[in-house]
């Protein structure tokens, strides 16, 4: 096995000593991989304009972090910004060890600024794309990267051997600081604004001013097959992707295999990563690869732009003055939900397997978006549709995250008064979900509410999707598992006809599964990971708003089927106030409350005469 050095000394710890037998564990054939993120401001000029964005290592996106299946990595983050961060590995499973998995509040408290986290873990039984990111506020839509699990040595893959490999980070990009965009949203209570640009490897491309000399290129030789690895990194969209005159033939989805499946479109959610193998059998030129919105809400602003980059034919001369401008690719209209529910649930498993069929756990969670009602409508702080705020919810409970602690923390140390194990498996109130919901049904409860899940329970989710306010598809990411994708459909799940078809057999192994607007989706998979483990919509501002819930799934029997103690230098804990709590300081720890108690002043200053956002 091969080791990288890390400075510094851990002290003695069941830990530690747990780390060792895991590593120990995989020491035939594993490597570690030692990395280290500093997370620093970086000024970069788009669209004509030069702005400070948060990066990791100066670099947007990201440095890729690859590896194979069964290393371990130790990755360093140091948090040389000004903001609290936390970094998710985003599908890894992280078995045993939620101290990895990331989220604040959820599994660890943030790093502050001038600290630092270690993070360490296996990858077990993974292969393919995921990706890493920001899993504090907004952060998200610069702190991100690809993160590559290629097989073990001396195994292949399922497909024949690419010429060439390219990582394409689709992303999202704002006019001004991400974290500033968050706390006007918490503050106004409407959604933040768009994004004015999407972005393929950072760079907006050829459609977008002052863009063209950056946009990403990817050079291939006639005739030959080249690997893509497409992410969804965008913050709040879902996006369809094509390239001009080519075919895609789909080979893997969020770190696992499937049956190739050839198409001329992807809708990919945001979360979600795609593999497709593509073949250079056009005539040699010059060929946009293009992304734009998938939007499926009714109604909802979004950004109409479109991102480009180009698949060029290395034969193809650039110095020639004449050529033609590179062939742009017809994409869906932004509302098209037959195309993207016909992409989706075209994808199957690579191998047949047994799904299981008894189910021991089995949850029916509504989500969507809602409405909160102001006492006075007039406030700078009730902007939403008719002076509301807007939230979110699953099962009519509106998840928030503690501020003095982590779930993870409060769970292991029996801190109590954190959270409470009564997430309601089943909507409280039932009521026609695609239909016309009941304006008295908009406004959900408030609650940090957990589900308790025994190890080894045999679990399926059912996500139903709400018409409240609008039917919309929301990217659901499990962490700490992957799950089979048995089933879905529009309309209201039928726990009696639905089940009779779904697919046991062959289905999709994913981390992040949409719910197709106004119907249901469902997954199965077993609780063989113990730990708390957030589930939530992956558009940033649902789980802002409390799109989410929390599952504890218990130790099981031994040390093999328990929790690993707590890393030595996990974060410390600091109490945070959000314009939820005080209008008056906006989502900073309380070493950064004097310097910032100006923001929400400025904010509502500036919108007091703002128009009513209407969705």
């Amino acid at each position: 096995m091969k080791t990288s050095h890390l400075p510094g000394k851990l002290c003695c710890s069941w830990f530690l000593l747990g780390q060792l037998a895991l590593i120990a564990s995989l020491a035939s054939v594993a490597e570690s991989h030692y990395h280290e993120f500093i997370i620093q401001a970086k000024s970069v000029r788009r669209l004509c304009r030069t702005q400070n964005i948060i990066t990791v290592n100066g670099q947007f996106p990201g440095p890729t972090v690859e590896a194979r299946n069964g290393d371990f990595l130790i990755i360093k983050v140091v948090n040389a910004a000004q903001y609290n961060i936390s970094i998710h590995w985003h599908g890894l499973r992280m078995v045993r060890n939620p101290w990895a998995d990331g989220p604040s509040y959820v599994t660890q408290c943030p790093i502050q600024p001038g600290g630092s986290y270690i993070y360490r873990f296996a990858i077990t039984d993974q292969e393919g794309t995921l990706w890493w990111h920001a899993h504090t506020g907004f952060l998200r839509a610069t702190v991100y990267g690809a993160f590559i699990i290629y097989p073990r040595l001396g195994s292949l893959y399922p497909f024949s051997m690419p010429k060439q490999e390219f990582p394409l980070l689709l992303g999202e990009w704002f006019d001004r600081d991400p974290v500033l965009l968050q706390r006007q949203a918490q503050f106004t209570g409407a959604p933040p604004s768009t994004s004015v640009a999407f972005t393929i490897n950072g760079q907006p491309g050829d459609l977008y001013r002052c863009s063209s000399k950056e946009t990403v290129r990817v050079p291939v030789e006639a005739g030959e097959t080249i690997l893509l690895r497409i992410i969804n990194s965008a913050l709040n969209q879902e996006l369809f992707f094509s390239i001009a005159n080519h075919r895609m033939t789909v080979v893997g989805t969020d770190a696992a295999y499937t049956k190739p499946f050839t198409t001329t479109v992807l809708m990919i959610g945001p979360g979600q990563t795609i593999n497709v193998l593509v073949t250079a059998d056009q005539p040699p030129g010059q060929y946009y690869m293009a992304a734009r919105a998938y939007e499926s809400a009714r109604n909802a602003p979004f950004d109409n732009t479109t991102t480009t980059a180009i698949l060029e034919y290395k034969s193809t001369s650039r110095s020639n003055k004449n050529r033609p401008r590179p062939i742009l690719p017809s994409l869906p209209a932004f509302n098209d939900i037959a195309t993207a529910t016909a992409f989706t649930t075209g994808i199957r498993g690579l191998t047949r397997v047994r799904v299981f069929k008894n189910v021991d756990v089995n949850l029916y969670s509504t989500v969507g978006l809602g409405l909160i009602n102001c006492t006075n409508p007039n406030s700078p702080r009730c902007q939403g549709p008719n002076g509301t705020r807007f939230t979110a919810s699953m099962n009519n409970v509106s998840f928030i995250l503690p501020s003095t602690t982590s779930l993870m923390q409060a769970y292991y140390e029996r801190v109590p008064g954190v959270f409470t194990a009564d997430f309601p498996p089943v909507p409280p109130l039932q009521f026609d979900y695609t239909g016309d919901v009941p304006r008295g049904l908009w406004t959900p409860s408030r609650g940090t509410k957990l589900y308790k899940v025994k190890y080894g329970s045999r679990v399926q989710i059912v996500l139903q999707d709400t018409n409240i306010l609008t039917t919309e598809e929301h990217p659901m990411h499990v962490h700490g598992f992957h799950f089979f994708v048995v089933g879905s459909g529009f309309g209201n799940f039928n726990p009696k006809t639905d089940p009779l078809n779904f697919n046991l057999v062959d289905p999709p192994v994913r981390n992040t599964i949409g719910t197709p607007p106004g119907g249901w989706v469902a997954i199965r998979f077993v609780a063989d990971n113990p730990g708390i483990w957030f589930v939530h919509c992956h558009i940033d501002s649902h789980m802002n708003w409390g799109l989410a819930m929390a599952l504890l799934v218990e130790n099981g029997v031994g040390l093999s089927q328990s929790v690993l103690p707590p890393p030595p230098d996990l974060p410390p804990c600091y109490y945070e106030q959000s314009c939820e709590a005080d209008p008056d300081c906006p989502w900073t720890s309380n070493k950064q409350i004097s310097s910032h108690s100006h923001l929400c002043n400025r904010i509502a200053h500036n919108q007091q005469h703002a128009p009513t956002v209407i969705l």
